[in-house]
């Protein structure tokens, strides 16, 4: 068992790039795909119990008196982001529906998987983890107002809180409440422990499995808009790159450490859509393309956190890496 969790996670960055294409052709090709809508949420909620068991709730008490963090990650969520997201909503500020699209995928942080992608890159998954309840509710109370500023009143009129509760519920209470149970049965029992290394050692599965099914059951609805959809490729694109830039940046004001810097990108990089998805598709028939706008941004966030897994930590590299890169000195001839 150990062997196979071993050979899993050596390969998991190769195996969810496979994930992400075999879902892409099923989604493309397979009818019916689109009803694995309907295990998003039970696949989330379960690698979210495995990635919260991995978290020791104390760490996630400290972290939650760590103020240099959390402002940090508020002032890049919801003072940066935004102008980011304006910035490039005007490329598409023609278009009521992918205009209303853009905004509200943009302007919700993560409050899910980001945790589980910035511990692979050795962030601090558990302050971002600390910081979701926070996240959550400042986006619940700030999202009306920058549709107010960025749309106008008919922007705030179509925003539900119903949605963002429901997720909340489901994506970060009851399985934090489950892992916190689990963990406390560990501390007495044998078979806590035996949950625990069961769900860790489906970490990379679920991960997949998660992939698979949101990329699946939405690519037969992006495929169907491909002309008016081509723009946002590179406008997601261009925010995920915008803000691992950022997001150093304000890692280094606020003088974080490595784990934390490299959480903070991934935080200001990864946007809610899983959240929202709900929200874009109760929408009015004149906004009805803002779903599959937001499915768009899902698909293109979903390679690029692959990519960033990777990439993060050679921006942000640790204190060891740095000291061996400066001693490395050019052969002088």
């Amino acid at each position: 068992m150990n062997a196979v969790v071993s050979w899993l996670e050596h390969r998991q960055i190769g195996l969810y790039l496979v994930a992400i294409l075999v879902a892409g052709i099923a989604g493309l090709t397979v009818p019916g795909a689109h009803h694995l809508e309907a295990t998003i949420e039970p696949v989330l909620a379960l690698l979210l119990f495995a990635t919260f068991l991995a978290v020791p709730f104390a760490a996630i008490g400290k972290s939650l008196r760590d103020g240099p963090f959390l402002a940090a990650v508020g002032v890049l969520n919801f003072s940066v982001v935004p102008l980011v997201a304006y910035g490039l909503s005007r490329f598409v500020a023609a278009e009521p529906a992918l205009l209303f699209g853009v905004l509200l995928v943009l302007l919700t942080p993560c409050i899910d998987y980001v945790i589980v992608f910035a511990g692979l890159a050795g962030g601090a998954s558990e302050r971002l983890l600390a910081a979701a309840p926070l996240l959550m509710l400042a986006q619940i109370l700030l999202l009306p107002l920058y549709l107010l500023l960025f749309i106008g009143p008919e922007g705030v009129a179509v925003v539900e809180v119903g949605p963002f509760a429901r997720a909340f519920l489901l994506l970060i209470v009851v399985p934090l409440t489950a892992a916190a149970l689990v963990q406390a049965l560990a501390r007495r029992h044998r078979s806590g422990v035996v949950i625990e290394r069961t769900m860790l050692g489906l970490m990379v599965p679920l991960m997949m499995a998660t992939l698979f099914a949101v990329v699946a059951s939405q690519a037969g609805a992006v495929g169907d808009s491909p002309g008016q959809l081509l723009v946002l490729v590179p406008l997601y694109a261009a925010f995920l790159v915008v803000m691992a830039a950022l997001g150093i940046g304000v890692g280094r004001i606020f003088r974080l450490d490595v784990p934390a810097t490299r959480a903070l990108v991934f935080s200001g990089a990864t946007r809610n859509s899983l959240v929202v998805l709900p929200l874009a598709l109760a929408l009015p028939a004149s906004l009805s393309l803002a779903p599959v706008v937001v499915v768009t941004q899902t698909l293109v966030e979903l390679i690029g956190m692959v990519i960033f897994v990777r990439l993060v930590p050679r921006l942000v590299p640790s204190q060891r890496a740095r000291i061996e890169l400066e001693d490395v000195k050019p052969v002088s001839r």
